[in-house]
């Protein structure tokens, strides 16, 4: 089974992840199936428009995926 996760698109969704202190991985999207992981995940320490700050580094908004990982809810299994 893979992993089960949201993508921050909207300034809302970075807004709670950076409020919920949630660990943010970023993606390069490479085709339909694959992506490359540029960073395993850290903190939002801020947003803009165009970028991400996540670990210290910068992200463009449009060049990269921002991931959250999902927890399922065990008691529904």
């Amino acid at each position: 089974m893979g992993n089960i996760y949201k993508v921050l698109s909207m300034d809302a969704d970075f807004l709670g992840a950076a409020l919920s202190q949630s660990r943010v991985c970023v993606v390069r999207p490479l085709n339909d199936e694959m992506v490359e992981i540029v960073d395993y995940g850290g903190m939002i320490e801020k947003y803009t428009p165009d970028s991400i700050k996540v670990n210290g580094s910068y992200f463009m908004r449009k060049q990269f995926e921002f991931r959250v990982d999902v927890k399922k809810d065990s008691a529904g299994m």
